[in-house]
Order: structure tokens, then sequence, then C-alpha cells
């Protein structure tokens, strides 16, 4: 016990990483509910998941995780092992990659040796650890690696006539190590050979799926098992239905077949059997007990329980809405924002205490591509969404109540038809985006009558999700020929007369007529990202009476010469936080925080540096309560501790961190949350002596501890005293700093 718990600390220190892309500040939204492994280690059960780790302790109950936001290198995994003797896990991942857990931390590995001209799929197939060797399968062939010096030894480039042969599965036995191959199981000792694929020995022709060792030598295909010392076997005494898994431990074969794991000794006596009634990956037979290790539901013991940690049904994500403490995921997709990318997810839904996947999408009669989903401000138990396809009868607009169907809202010409994305305005009226046959407008909520109103505006074929402030709607249109419609409403949807609009294009000097996002930030300043860049327009409400308004680029200096920000590249998303600062997600480039007027790059955040699944980054929200940024991947979502509240002029809860600031343990900026919007700062030593002044805008502040002259300040305590900027209110801190 003492040394999982010595692993799982380890796991969590920032300091034992060798690439240092997780912090405290980080968290996941990840689903745990695909086990792919599950192994033991001194009454803990570590059960390896689609995007991370988890353990259960069956005797307490204790469910801890460990994914990218909290030590792990990437998501994606694809293979696990664990040796419980030695303290060691080895995680695969699709990208090829692998990360070593040991007690000392996690070391990233991404140097794998591949077959020369090889160009197919890196994901590692499977991982067999057997003492201080581990025996890596690939699409190419098979390679051991050597945990104690964390180096790959051999490699064994499968090659048949031209063509290479990928190893499904492979494990070490008695210096042999044996392979799962196209033409079957192959053999080869650890010897100078060891690399030259015809002196492979062939053990048994045929089409293998499953191979374990231990005690005994155990493998597969879809319907026998077979076991053995490696010279002989015997065949199972039962047939299977389609084998999922087989695992080898020291006293037991256990058999995963499809939803039933069977339980056999080493002489294939049977002991034990249980049907899980659920899809499952593979089993585990622990304390006389067995415990199946689901598709869809985590561990699943024998008790009928699901174990695994909070979170949503899928990683699969796209779009994020959050009311309050209620969370609400929307899964869907589009092929070059025209065309559904089925995924049949439905949404996840937090409740507060615990996410809720809806019966309703487990037995959808169609497609399903929930491209948006939206808790009603007003009624906190009702959720609108809008499937995106083509099928006549499923597409359209529906309310659930309590995640339960409450009525579909049908929507005439099925296939021209395109409804996107949801938004309430500020008098929490619902709007829903649309393009029509070649015309782009909205479709507007009326409560009374429980139906909706379809308005057609203006020329186009594809919307995005939009978004009202002060009675005018935003829609993006990220089509060729689209722009960005600005439809002012005057607060009376149902009242078109006196609606106006305008339309901005390239001919108002928009880097392209596809437009991606948008959002107003505290100044009146609508950003505009578009297929290849970024523009801003003031006073968006009055623009729309201008005859050719003109957008504006952000300027900003590299190396003396100016540039035009994110210049020809495509900006999936724009959130403005409390403080007027700016989260902008550019395609494959990660995420950017900018500064107020976007001059300044405050933060970057990318799959290198960050927790972040990938660099295509496709929602951001801000939660002003919390200071929250939910960060929304198609592989899954993760949360990032911002600084930034709710800004307003006066002081909020004042919170100074890292305090006390040990230079041992952190050397980096002291930071001050709670803020005004603008603040004025000075700090002092404790005989009074000014050391550091300065003004702070939106919310939050960071010192780096250096005096006026630009020299760290010495070891004692500091006093901060802070105003507002009328001097209305005031806020003082202590800083105490160790050098």
């Amino acid at each position: 016990m003492k040394k999982i718990l010595l692993l799982l600390f380890c796991v969590l220190s920032l300091n034992l990483f060798s690439q240092k892309i997780s912090s405290p500040k980080w968290s996941d939204l990840f689903s745990y509910n695909n086990v792919l492994a599950i192994r033991e280690d001194n009454g803990k059960l570590i059960a390896a998941t689609e995007n991370g780790i988890f353990f259960y302790t069956p005797a307490s109950g204790e469910i801890t995780k460990l994914s990218k936001a909290n030590g792990l290198h990437e998501v994606k995994i694809s293979a696990f092992d664990y040796n419980p003797e030695t303290k060691i896990g080895l995680v695969g991942y699709k990208n090829g990659s692998l990360d070593v857990i040991t007690p000392d931390g996690i070391t990233y590995v991404v140097d794998i040796p591949i077959a020369t001209g090889y160009s197919g799929d890196k994901k590692i197939n499977h991982i067999s650890i057997t003492g201080n060797l581990a025996v890596i399968s690939v699409g190419y062939g098979v390679s051991v690696f050597r945990l104690d010096k964390k180096e790959f030894g051999d490699s064994a480039f499968f090659i048949s006539n031209g063509v290479y042969e990928g190893v499904k599965e492979a494990v070490i036995k008695d210096n042999l190590v044996y392979a799962l191959t196209p033409g079957g199981l192959k053999s080869h000792q650890m010897n100078v050979t060891f690399p030259i694929y015809n002196t492979w020995n062939m053990v048994s022709a045929g089409s293998f799926t499953q191979i374990a060792s231990g005690s005994v030598l155990a493998y597969a295909n879809s319907n026998t098992v077979k076991y053995g010392d490696g010279n002989t076997y015997s065949t199972l005494p039962r047939s299977f239905s389609n084998v999922q898994d087989v695992v080898v431990t020291t006293q037991n074969i256990v058999v995963t077949d499809v939803a039933q794991v069977f339980v056999f000794d080493l002489a294939g006596n049977s002991i034990k059997s249980y049907n899980a009634s659920d899809a499952l990956n593979t089993g585990f037979f622990y304390n006389s007990k067995i415990y199946g290790g689901s598709k869809l539901s985590g561990i699943v013991n024998e008790s009928g329980e699901r174990l695994k940690p909070n979170g949503p049904y899928s990683n699969t994500s796209y779009k994020i809405n959050i009311e309050g403490e209620q969370i609400v995921i929307s899964s869907g997709g589009r092929v070059a924002y025209n065309d559904p990318a089925y995924n049949y997810l439905g949404y996840y839904h937090f409740d507060g205490a615990r996410w809720n996947y809806p019966a309703f999408f487990e037995s959808f009669p169609g497609p399903l591509n929930v491209l948006d989903a939206i808790i009603n401000p007003s009624k906190p138990n009702e959720i609108f969404f809008v499937n995106f396809t083509f099928v006549d009868g499923q597409k359209g607009i529906y309310r659930m109540e309590n995640n339960e169907f409450a009525k579909k809202y049908e929507t005439s010409d099925p296939y021209r038809n395109r409804i996107v994305g949801l938004t309430f305005d500020d008098n929490n009226q619902l709007f829903v985006s649309a393009s029509f046959n070649g015309t782009i407008g909205f479709y507007y909520y009326k409560p009374i009558s429980d139906s909706f109103t379809k308005v057609e505006v203006v020329g186009g074929s594809s919307v995005q999700k939009p978004f009202a402030n002060s009675g005018i709607l935003y829609i993006p249109s990220p089509y060729t020929g689209g722009g960005l419609l600005m439809y002012d409403y005057k607060n009376t949807p149902s009242s078109l007369s006196d609606d106006r609009f305008k339309i901005l294009k390239k001919s108002n000097n928009l880097p392209a007529d596809q437009v991606l996002s948008t959002d107003l930030d505290k100044n009146e300043n609508l950003w505009i990202g578009t297929q290849n860049g970024l523009r801003i327009i003031q006073n968006p409400s009055a623009t729309i009476d201008e005859s050719n308004p003109q957008t504006e680029p952000i300027i900003i200096e590299e190396n003396g010469v100016g540039e035009e920000l994110f210049r020809d590249s495509p900006i999936l998303q724009i959130e403005v936080d409390s403080g007027n600062q700016k989260w902008v997600s550019v395609d494959d480039g990660g995420v950017f925080y900018l500064s107020s007027n976007g001059e300044q790059t405050l933060q970057q955040f990318t799959k290198a540096n960050s927790p972040l699944p990938t660099n295509s980054v496709t929602d951001i929200k801000v939660d002003s309560k919390t200071g929250k940024v939910y960060f929304v991947t198609l592989d899954g979502v993760v949360v990032y501790q911002g600084d930034v509240l709710e800004v307003t002029e006066n002081f909020g809860d004042v919170l100074v961190y890292p305090n006390p600031v040990v230079y041992a343990q952190y050397k980096g900026n002291v930071r001050i949350r709670g803020l005004a919007a603008k603040t004025n700062i000075r700090i002092t030593d404790a005989a009074g002596n000014l050391v550091h002044q300065a003004v702070a805008r939106g919310g939050s502040y960071e010192w780096n501890l250096a005096n006026h002259r630009g020299v760290r300040v010495a070891s004692g305590i500091y006093f901060v005293l802070m105003t507002n900027e009328d001097g209305t209110d005031t806020a003082t801190a202590k800083i105490a700093v160790v050098n």
C-alpha cells in the first residue's frame, strides 16, 4: 500500500516529470467509462481507460484518477501493463508514444524504433511486462523495452513480400518472445538473430487475437483458448462466442467473452464465471471476485456496481454550456461546416452532483449528431438540443425535461434546413441559428405556444452557433460567401416590422467571408474570427446602419515590425472573460490568452505545454463565478483555474498565491486575484518603504517579486495596499517571501 501511494504522490508532483505539462491549476472532464485493461497492486485495482487511468480500492471504495491534467503526457491510451513486483507501469498511446510510470515519477518516451520506410499507423497495439522487460507490439513488428534503463533493446520488423506484418499482441516467456502475426503465432529467442524476420519460428498457424503469459502461456482466436508451457498445449473445455481478452495470473486463466468473464485454474478447470450484461473489453480476478472492464460503464463487479470516476459518458465533445453548477456538453460534429459527422452520442449533463447520460440517446432510432445543447436559465431542469442530420423525422430541435424526452419540434425540408446552434438572450428568449434553402436566419421560441417560428434573413448556406447581446443576434456563417449576420430584433423577435440587419463580408475588410466565431467585449468591440484571421469592429449596433462599415485588424510588434495578429489563421472560438481579456482558439495552434486590446499574449496553451488533448479547441467557456476556463476538444474537455473571477468596480475576495513564497519550492510570479476592474497597487516592506507599484486591470495581477530596480526582494513580510479606480474601495494583503 505504501508503495502504490508513493506512486500516486509522485504522479501528482510537478518536479518529477520529464516534461512539465500539468499543474494544480488543471483538471479534466474526461470519461473513464471505456476500460481497456485492469491490473492489481497490493489491494488496489488499476484500470486503464481511453484518456486516463483510475485506481479503485475494493476495501474502502476509494477512487482516484491520473490523466494528462495531473501527470500523463498524452490522451488516447491504446495499451497498458503494470508489474506489481517492480512497481512499474507502461502506458502506450495511439500516436506511438509511451509513458513509463515508476515510484520516482513519469517519463515520456517518444523514440520508439520505427522500421525504415514504414508510413503506417504508429499505434501501440499491446504491452506485456515480464520482470524488467516489456515487449511492445506495433503495426510493423515488436520491440523490447528495458524498464530499468528506459531504453529500447532489440526490435523485429516483420516484412513479408515487401509488406509489413503488424503484430497484434506479444508476450515474453522463458526468454522467448511470442508474437501474434497475421499468419499465426510465431516465437523467437531474445538473441542476436531476433531482428531477422525469417528466423522466427511458426508455433501455430491461424488467426489469433489474444495472448497472455505468466504461469502458463495462453492464446486465443474468437472462440477457442489454448494454454500450455510453450511446448505442449491444451484447449480450455468450452467454446466462446467472441473472445475479447485473455489474462494469465499466478493461479488462473481469465477469459473475457463479449459480456461474460470466465475463470479457470492453470489445469483448465472452470472456477467461476460472471455475466456482466455489459459489453466488455477485459476481465480480472482478484480476491475470489470477478471484475469486468466495460466499454461503457467503467469497472463492473459481481454486485452489478459500476465503478469509475465521475465523468461524462464519452470523451467526444464539441460545445459546452454552463448554467450555475450545471454543465451540458454536446458531442456532434460537421464535415467542412456543412455535412453531419455522425457519432450517435447525444449530450452529457452534469446536474451539479454527478454526470448523467439520458436513456433517450441510448435507444434513439437513427443518426444522432447533437451539435449544441443548452440549459434554460429560467427553467434549469429543461435542456434544448439540436440534432444536425439530413434524416427526415429525426433532425430538428428537441426539448428535454429532467433528461427525459419532452418534445420534438418539426422542421420542414429535411435536407436543406441545417439547424446548428442555440442561445438565450438577456431576457431568456431562445434563438436557434439555421440555414435554409439558400438563406441563413434563425428560429425563435414562443413559450406560450411551445413552438418555434422561422425567420429567413439573407442569402447564405451555412451557420455557426449564435450569440445575442442587447437585442442583437450575431450569426457567423462559415461557408464560402458567408459572413457575419448582425440582426437587431429590438428585443421583440415576434415583431419583425422594425428589425434591421447587416452582414459583414470581405468587402467590409474581413480576411475571409467564412466567419467561424465572434464575441462582444466589455468596450462594445465585436471580435470576429474568420477562416483567415481576426478582425474587430467598434459599436456594432451603430454599424448596422452604415452603408459600408470597415473592420480593423489588431497590429502587434514583432522584432520592431508591425504584424497582423493571427494573420491567415482559422479562429475557431473567441471568449471574453469578465476582466475583458480574450481567450482565442486557433485551429491546430492551441489557445491564446490575450490582453484586453489583444496586443499582448498573456499565456498560450498547446498540446505540448498543457493538458489540452489536441491543438484544435472547438469551444471555450469562462465561468465568471469560479474563474474556471473550460476548453472543449473532440478528444475531451479540460479545465483551467483562471485568475479572473466576476470583475466589478469594487474588490471581490482578494487572494494572494502562493503564499508564503519559498524560493526552493516555487520560482514563478505571485498572483493576486479578486481585484477591482482597475486597481492601484502599492507594495511596501515591513518598514513602510515602497518596493513596487503598478496599475492592474481585469481583476488580477502578477508580481515577479522584484523591486523598482528590478532586483528580487529580500526575505521578509511585504504589505500589498490596493485601491479601486475612484478610491471608494480598498483592500490589503500580506506576502511572506523566503529566499
